[in-house]
């Protein structure tokens, strides 16, 4: 069994067709998606405002690796374009967790380090798993509860955009 929690996000362009992209692309490995948010950008701040969703994948056939390929494929089916770190971009596919797998490869560190303290990926992965666990790191809600209220200003439900 491989259980991945894959983070995506948007800024560019048609950013709720992207994200539809993304989970259209994962296909039946699709166990859960959550509600979308629009979130202030992080790192770099002088961009447009993100669409972010956390969506739960299973397949017992793929590994870590394999989610992440999954992820960099859908980035270039995208037309993601990497020219600033932190920067804006069509697409984002970040592998959060793949069951309790540890990686400190440079490639795919697992747990993802930004998700403790990133409420783009902590409120949205609240909604579809209220108990889950972060490896290394605990309870997402506990989480989510210990991040400072100006993190969570910048955070808004859109009931207007839906996710297959």
């Amino acid at each position: 069994m491989s259980r991945a929690v894959l983070s995506l996000g948007s800024n560019l362009g048609d950013r709720i067709g992207y994200l539809r992209l993304a989970v259209d692309g994962l296909g039946d490995a699709v166990v859960a998606v959550s509600p979308v948010y629009e979130t202030a950008p992080w790192g770099v701040t002088d961009q447009p405002h993100f669409l972010n969703a956390v969506c739960v994948v299973d397949d017992p056939a793929r590994d870590e690796w394999d989610w992440l390929r999954a992820g960099q494929a859908l980035e270039r089916e995208a037309e993601r374009v990497r020219e600033q770190r932190w920067g804006p971009r069509t697409l984002d596919v970040d592998v959060v967790t793949v069951d309790d797998v540890r990686s400190d490869d440079p490639d795919l560190l697992l747990p993802h380090p930004g998700t403790p303290s990133r409420a783009s990926v902590l409120v949205p992965w609240c909604d579809i798993e209220l108990d889950a666990v972060l490896p290394g790191h605990g309870s997402v809600a506990d989480l989510r509860a210990a991040l400072p209220a100006d993190e969570l200003v910048g955070v808004r439900r859109r009931d207007d955009l839906r996710l297959p």
